[in-house]
């Protein structure tokens, strides 16, 4: 699908009208997060299909709706399941869901996700702030003719991951019973867990996480200006950190049983986002 400015602003304007608001945080809930989405408070819920232009969620365990409401004060807009490039989609169309955010009038984005803990002084159910990410693999969501509507050709990353945000995440992380890192995301594209080996390489390379989203979206936030705040939750040691093999059904297992201290801390740091200054 060849995605114009024009396909964007029909997505966007389709759902302004059925959520009937103009939201201040848009949210994306990764693999096994999507409790979260209860929470919302007078939820307005848009099936992804229903949506024009739109991707479908073909991952067990994501909702693939998109829910309008109230949280901890503030006016929301929270994917229920995200895409990614191993259900097929080409690195261009991942650009989707925060350009979309963008023009639906967001001040910041959150993005969580289920990663692999790399980092041995990790443990499955710490979270981790990301602070910078790595991604070798070649592609972007960027890839292509420019929109200029949403940035300039070439752009920085340097801030990608926005410092007042990770503080908002420091300074709430004091009040939760969760354990809580500051590190760095590698990239990997799945849908396969990755190789003992590979995750010694990326382990060498600087990676205290590993997992197979988040990047995508936070590249084409840093292209129109977006902050973004994105938070992992370990859901299972990486592939021979410990010697037993990595299911899917461990990642989600893990994910529901932090369901309430996560959603706990989400909503604080939500409540403390100084959007007057975003």
């Amino acid at each position: 699908m060849e995605l114009t400015f024009e396909k964007y602003k029909e997505a966007a304007e389709f759902l302004l009208e059925r959520a009937g608001f103009q939201p201040e945080i848009g949210i994306i809930l990764g693999s096994g997060l999507g409790h979260f989405a209860e929470e919302i408070e007078n939820p307005v819920e848009v099936r992804y299909e229903e949506i024009p232009n739109f991707l479908r969620s073909t991952v067990e365990g994501h909702a693939g709706k998109m829910v309008f409401g109230t949280v901890s004060g503030r006016k929301v807009a929270c994917m229920s399941g995200r895409f990614h490039y191993y259900e097929g989609y080409d690195f261009e169309e991942l650009s989707l869901p925060i350009r979309v955010f963008k023009l639906l009038g967001v001040k910041c984005c959150i993005l969580t996700n289920a990663a692999g803990a790399v980092n041995i002084h990790y443990e499955v159910g710490d979270i981790m702030i990301i602070r910078d990410h790595i991604k070798l693999m070649g592609g972007s969501p960027m890839r292509g003719k420019n929109i200029d509507e949403f940035g300039e050709r070439f752009f920085d990353m340097t801030r990608a991951y926005t410092p007042e945000l990770r503080e908002v995440a420091k300074r709430c992380a004091k009040k939760t019973e969760l354990n809580i890192h500051e590190g760095v995301y590698f990239y990997m594209p799945g849908p396969q867990f990755e190789t003992p080996a590979e995750i010694k390489a990326i382990c060498i390379l600087g990676g205290d996480a590993v997992g197979m989203s988040t990047v995508t979206e936070t590249i084409t936030a840093a292209h129109c200006n977006l902050p973004v705040l994105a938070l992992s939750v370990m859901t299972n040691m990486a592939a021979g950190v410990l010697p037993k093999p990595v299911s899917g059904a461990e990642v989600v297992e893990i994910a529901n049983s932090i369901e309430k201290p996560f959603t706990l801390y989400v909503k604080d740091i939500i409540k403390n986002i100084p959007l007057e200054k975003m």
